[in-house]
Order: C-alpha cells, then sequence, then structure tokens
C-alpha cells in the first residue's frame, strides 16, 4: 500500500508522526509533503520525518487562503501524478491534500478536533471518504459540513495517541537555559492567521505583561510576532515543546494543540481562545482539566507539585490508523 501524508501546520507534524510509523510498520510506503509555515518543515527534519516541501502559506486574508489552496493543490497534483498511484491520502486539516487527491481520484481521509473552521471542514468533509474526529464532537455538528454518514470516531484526545510512548527529554532545558528549580511557564501566541479566530486578544496581550521578567517560554505562531515578544525566551527554531510543556509549571495558549497536550502531560494549563470554543475544550473545561482564563490576575507562576498527578492516559496510534484507512475497506 502506497500513502500520501500532507502536513500544513507544526503539530501536524506530531499528530501524524505516529501515524507514519505505524503505517510503516505494518508494510506501507508512505511519502510525505510539507507546507512551508511556521516550523513544520524545522520540526519534520527535527522529527525525522522524510519529505518534499511544496508551497507556502499566503497570509491570513480569505483572498489570499483561496490563492493558496489553488496554487499549492495545483502543486501537489502534479508531484503526485509523476509518482507511482496512492492508494490513500491523509492530513490532519489539509485542504490542499484533500483537492488534489479527489482531482486524482485517490481515496481520502481528513481528522480534527476542532468543529467550528468552517471553510477548511466545508471543503474536506465533502471530498473526504473518511472524517476522523474525536467521540466528544457531537455529529449533529458536523451534519452542515456533509460528515455524518462519514465519521470515524475515536474517544480521548488526539494526544494521548502520538503521546502515548512519550517521556520528557529534560535536554529542551538545558538548550533554552532554563533554571528546573525556578518555575517555568510556556506560552504560545494566538492564531492570528487562522479564519476561525478573529478576534483582538486583549487577555493574552495582559498575560504577556504579567509574566514578563520571568522565566517565560513564549512559541510565536509566525515569523512577525517575534518581535513584540522583548524579556522573552523565544526559540530561533523548532524545539522539543511536548518535553518543554511536560517541565513546566504552567502553560497559557490561545490555540489548541498545545493545550491539550499540557492536559494529557499533566501540566497546568489555562486557554485565552476567543473564538467558540470545540466540544473537545468544552469537556475539558467542564472535568477541571483545563482552565478558561478571563484576567491575567488568575495566573500563579509556581513550582508545580507532580507528586499527585494522575496516571497519563495513553492510547495506541494504530486505532487512528485504522480509522484513517477506513476508505480501503
Amino acid at each position: 500500500m502506497r500513502v500520501w501524508i500532507d502536513l500544513t501546520n507544526s503539530p501536524h507534524v506530531l499528530v501524524l508522526k505516529p501515524v507514519i510509523d505505524v503505517l510503516r510498520a505494518q508494510g506501507a510506503t508512505v511519502e510525505v509533503t510539507v507546507r512551508d509555515f511556521a516550523q513544520t518543515v524545522g520540526l519534520a527534519q527535527r522529527l525525522g520525518v522524510q519529505h518534499t516541501v511544496i508551497g507556502h502559506h499566503r497570509g491570513e486574508k480569505l483572498a489570499a487562503k483561496a490563492a493558496g489552496l489553488v496554487d499549492r493543490s495545483t502543486a501537489l497534483l502534479r508531484w503526485a501524478r509523476a509518482r507511482p498511484r496512492f492508494d490513500l491520502a491523509l492530513g490532519h486539516g489539509s485542504n490542499d491534500i484533500t483537492v488534489a487527491a479527489a482531482l486524482l481520484r485517490i481515496p481520502r481521509s481528513t481528522m480534527f478536533d476542532y468543529e467550528w473552521a468552517t471553510v477548511q471542514h466545508t471543503i474536506n468533509c465533502r471530498l473526504s471518504g473518511a472524517v476522523v474526529v474525536p467521540d466528544a464532537i457531537p455529529p449533529e455538528r458536523l451534519d452542515r459540513y456533509g460528515a455524518r454518514r462519514k465519521l470515524q470516531r475515536y474517544p480521548g484526545l488526539k494526544e494521548e495517541y502520538y503521546l502515548a510512548d512519550f517521556e520528557p527529554d529534560t535536554a529542551v532545558l538545558d538548550e533554552l537555559s532554563l533554571d528546573p528549580a525556578l518555575p517555568i511557564a510556556v506560552v504560545r501566541t494566538p492564531p492570528v492567521v487562522s479564519l476561525y479566530h478573529r478576534f483582538e486578544n486583549d487577555v493574552f496581550a495582559s498575560v504577556l505583561d504579567r509574566l514578563r521578567g520571568t522565566q517565560t517560554v513564549v512559541l510565536p505562531r509566525v515569523e512577525s510576532q517575534r518581535p513584540q515578544l522583548g524579556g522573552f525566551i523565544v526559540p530561533e527554531q523548532a524545539i522539543d515543546a511536548p518535553s518543554l510543556i511536560a517541565l513546566a509549571d504552567l502553560v497559557v495558549s490561545a490555540g489548541g494543540t498545545m493545550n491539550r497536550e499540557a492536559v494529557a502531560l499533566g501540566t497546568p494549563v489555562w486557554t485565552t481562545f476567543e473564538g467558540r470554543l470545540g466540544a473537545v475544550d468544552e469537556r475539558l473545561i467542564a472535568e477541571g482539566r483545563m482552565n478558561r482564563l478571563q484576567s491575567a490576575d488568575a495566573l500563579q507562576l509556581v513550582k508545580h507539585d507532580r507528586t499527585g498527578d494522575a496516571a497519563r492516559i495513553r492510547r495506541d496510534p494504530a486505532d487512528l490508523v485504522r480509522l484513517l484507512t477506513a476508505p480501503l475497506r
């Protein structure tokens, strides 16, 4: 079996790396394409994911995104057409591979865990043969995308699958010159280029004011955010973010994946997301596993005592592979 996987954003490298490993262990030939955006290329290199870089992010405006979809899907189509035929194409929210694979009549799957990215899901769900989502998302929320009969649902968080075998490496602390005896905070900037997050985030700005001068690592999503982050530790290249999160005492993020990684790894986490909450985050907040930050005054940066942490939930990535390969059954 030949499988094509497309990575369009840095979290997708972590999500799909175990999927790639399982597929190859099962005897599949896997080829990977990567969009040059954020630290996706650097993270793929760091994790040893062999890949071909095709295209780049075109900007945050809707017209630019539409042009980017056409251009990159066309480039992917040309690349795939020149290779031996693929039996399956898949990505985590990648419109580009879904469109290209549909034009080439390659069976395709998509996965995501945030249901309100309307434009993205309208394309992916209608063109894909399988839609892999967490069971926290009520199926009726996906009806308008044409996904109901294609749903392949999994329990828990996707992070519990791709972090199943993960153990933190303290080398990241030395890499960033962090003192493990002092509290460590990790902050992820808002997803300003995402269509589903068009808000001025005053809470996030106050978070930066409160944490400035502490041992805080800020991970910008795009280079244009970097000049605003004076007074913080800002990595120059892709780092071992899961290890950093696992060793941190506080995580604050306006996005989703890093927050859920913190939940999966037992690190206190606050979300400053100002868009419409998805079902996964609604459940985590209701269960007290994640906090929604209304005011930066609520943040307390102190050493986190992990002696009372609950045992981590570890799930088998092969279960995701089974769902993603549903179009072949």
